[in-house]
Order: structure tokens, then sequence, then C-alpha cells
């Protein structure tokens, strides 16, 4: 492929018989040599990235792997993407076609599951007839194990197969969620014997927006779980984005744990170098990202009406904008408060105006819920992006979790327990106040900060690890 050009590939169907495969894993020493800070001159090695969600799919799980693919050629890695024409997600963003690098070339194939919407808002407004249809789909997609991409393995597993064996691929990634990411990469390792890298941005078991006391989910998480251990066993190795997540990994399959390593969500802070920050007319505090599973607007909003109704002084002087979609209930919840004045749903928004957004607030809102425990172990790319916006932080989020204690060590806002309405209020009454007497400052970070949460670091690290599986 010439320097400096970007091919998109239309996999078709091939009649690719799989053969059989023994995938055997080098053992622990290759994350000592990791650790270690080992160093290989290597000629350029070419990786095949399973990802579902890729552009023009928009949403947060999206950067980790263009940044990836931005920042992974930096060091001889040509990478190869596998991902389907239309993942039938709701978020799409066409601009972030363009920041698909040169360097990339993406294999596009069929997916013929079914479309990404919330269950809720699926039947809001259906008539009885219109209800039943969507109660039978949502009955199929249930079905599907792992998730409502399997469906992809049939056109994904031979395009991938034949992706490899054109274009000499050394190593395949995949990167969940969807988890059947996995079961793709590794059927594609299997038939090409190749080795196999396993990146998890999200928990696959322990996800802190199921709701495991349901007979039905506890069912399926057993079937989930021999997947998971297949993929644990088969995996040269496996990458986590927190070491939460990274633990759980560690108990898929018992040779998970020494294969393992950490390799954190980052940030692109250039992406925000140049985007400018005025104080607003009103008090502006962001919250970027759609609401769903056990994550909820609700303990903020009632916040944000305790302060207005303590505080007459502030009517007409406060805004949230929720950069994202709202659930019906929690849409109906808000408009509860008789607070309509003081919040504004935004839906969607291309990540170059979510990130404009984010560098343009007064004050950016993180939300994450307990989640009976689980949400101590969320570090989503969110985190990152708010810090290098550099606006403070209202964090309502565990207070003892991953979140907490990023925002804790470079200074980046305030955090306050997620369930503790009062203490959101109060903290949200400071930075009011703040606002008013003077402005709130933007929260700069010292080098060494912004090297160690960058993205293009994180590249660095699965390069690494991309080179010893190959090896």
């Amino acid at each position: 492929m010439p320097a400096g050009t970007r091919r998109t590939i239309s996999a078709t169907d091939r009649s690719n018989a799989l053969v059989s495969a023994t995938i055997r894993n080098p053992g622990g020493m290759f994350i000592a040599a990791i650790l270690e800070g080992a160093t290989l001159d290597c000629p350029v090695m070419r990786v095949l990235i399973v990802a579902f969600y890729f552009p023009p799919a928009g949403g947060g799980g999206v950067q980790r792997t263009l940044k990836f693919c931005k920042f992974l050629p930096d060091h001889g890695v040509e990478v190869h993407v596998l991902t389907p024409e239309d993942p039938k997600w709701f978020a799409r963003d066409e601009h972030l076609l363009e920041a698909i690098p040169a360097t990339t070339t993406v294999h596009r194939c069929r997916f013929l599951g079914p479309r990404s919407t919330s269950h809720a808002d699926a039947l809001e407004g259906r008539s009885r007839l219109g209800r039943l249809g969507t109660e039978a789909r949502y009955a199929y997609q249930r079905t599907l194990i792992p998730d409502k991409a399997t469906p992809w393995l049939a056109t994904a597993v031979p395009a991938g197969i034949g992706v490899v064996r054109r274009h000499g691929i050394d190593v395949i990634m995949s990167t969940s969620p969807p988890a059947s990411t996995h079961l793709v990469a590794e059927a594609i390792a299997t038939a090409t014997r190749r080795p196999f890298v396993a990146d998890f941005r999200d928990s696959w078991l322990d996800n802190p927006h199921r709701r495991y006391d349901k007979a039905g989910v506890r069912a399926k998480r057993a079937v989930v779980s021999r997947m998971a251990a297949s993929v644990g066993r088969r995996a040269t190795a496996l990458t986590a984005a927190t070491s939460s997540i990274a633990q759980e990994i560690g108990h898929l399959h018992p040779e998970a744990a020494h294969k393992t390593i950490v390799i954190e969500n980052g940030a692109d802070f250039d992406d925000f170098e140049q985007l400018p920050y005025r104080p607003n007319d009103r008090f502006t505090i962001v919250h970027a990202g759609s609401f769903f599973g056990q994550r909820s607007p609700r303990p903020f909003l009632q916040a944000l009406a305790g302060l207005l109704d303590r505080r007459s002084d502030l009517d007409g002087l406060v805004l949230a904008r929720f950069i994202g979609e709202l659930r019906g209930e929690d849409r109906r919840f808000a408009h509860g408060l008789g607070i309509d004045a003081a919040w504004r749903e935004e839906g969607f928004l291309p990540y170059s105006e979510s990130i404009r957004a984010q560098r343009a607030a007064d004050a950016l809102l993180l939300l994450i819920p307990h989640a009976g425990g689980r949400g101590d172990t969320v570090l989503s790319g969110k985190v990152f992006e708010y810090v290098a916006a550099r606006r403070p932080m209202l964090a309502a989020v565990p207070p003892s979790g991953a979140a907490a204690n990023l925002i804790r060590s470079v200074g980046a806002g305030s955090v306050v327990d997620s369930d503790d309405v009062v203490a959101i209020s109060a903290a949200l009454e400071q930075m009011v106040d703040g606002w008013q007497n003077g402005g709130l400052a933007d929260v700069e970070q010292p080098d060494q900060v912004r090297d160690r949460l960058s993205r293009a670091g994180r590249a660095g690290e699965l390069a690494a690890v991309l080179r010893r599986v190959a090896g």
C-alpha cells in the first residue's frame, strides 16, 4: 500500500475452511520483559484489530481503538481493522471517518444482527400490537450469547481469515465490548495459526450495568463464563483498561492471570489544545455520555433541584447540559422536579462537538453509580477526556473507586459519593459560588502527568505486547 493512502476493503464471504490448531502460550516471561522496559529492534509488523465499534460508529468506546490506530505506526506497527459495514449502533459520527489515519487499512463486512436500542425507549409510545413485536425482537436478542453482536461471527470470521492470509498479518487483536469480538478473533487466530491478544475496555462477567439478581442473567452468565474461559486459555496475551478488569480476567482461566497486563485508557491532549474557554453567562456544567444500565442522572438532578430551592438568587443562573441520551423514565423524573429551565438534553453529538462542549463548560459532571460495588472499577475514557479538557470536575462517584483515586491524584476536581444528594448539592453550590466570585480556573496538568495519561504512551505499551507475542 503506498504511503499516505487509506484503503477501505469490502470483505466478501470466502469459503475458507477453519482448521484446527493449538495456540501455544509462551508463558509470563514476555509480560515481565515489558514491565522491565525491554525494547526490541524489529521490522514493521502487522496487526489486525477486530473492533465492532469503529468510525463512522461514534461514542466513547471508539476512541481507544482509533487512537491505537493513530499512534501504533510510531512504533513500527502497521494497523488493519476488521469492523462491520454497519454495526447498527445508535451513535453515528461521520466526522470520525476523517480521523482514521491514512496508515490504517479498514476491512468491512456485513452485520446481520439486530439494531441497538434501549428496551424501555423502544416500547415507549407503541400500540399494543407494536409492543408485542418489540417484545418478540428483544426476546430474540436475549437468546444471543454472549451478546447481540454474535451474528457478526458468520461474516467476520471468514473475512478476517482472508485478510490475514492476503496481508501477512502477524498478530490478531480483539477489543471489547461487545465480548463476541473475542470469539471472532479467537476463531481467526486458530484458523490461521497466529497469536491472539484480547483487549478488554470493560468488564465481561461483572459488568457494573447488568442486573445479576435476575435469574435469566445468571443463567446466561454461566454459559458466557465458559466462553470467557476459552478466550482466557487461547489468548497469547490479554490487556485490560483497569487493574480491576485485569483481576477479573485473571479468573477466566488458570492460564490467564500470568499473561494479563493493564493498558489504561488515556487522553489525546492535542485534541483539546486549540479549543477555547470563556466563562458562560450562566454557570454551565456539562455531562458527556448517555445513560444506560445502572447509570442515572437522578441524584444529580435532585441535588440541582435542592440547590435552586434554597438559593432563589440562582434562578436562571445555572444550566446542566446533558450531551447524550436520557432514558424516558429519567426524562420524566427530571420534568417532575420543576426545574426544566435549569437542564437541557442535547442528545448524541459528534466527538469534535462533544469535546468542544466539554472545553467550553464552566465545570464537568462525572456520574458513576455504586452498582453493588462494581462501580469502584469503572475508569472510562471519559474521565481522561475530562482531565484533558482542563475544566474542574464535579465527580459523583464511588469515593474509594478508580475514578475517584485518579481525580484526586491529579487535582482535577471535587469527589463526592454518587448516592449522597446533599453532598452533591453542596459541591455544586461551591462551584457556582466560585464561578460568581472571579470564575473557575483551568486545571492545568504538568508535563509528566500529561505524558503518563497520554494515548500515545498507551500505544507504546500495546506495541510492546504485540511485538512480544509475535516473537
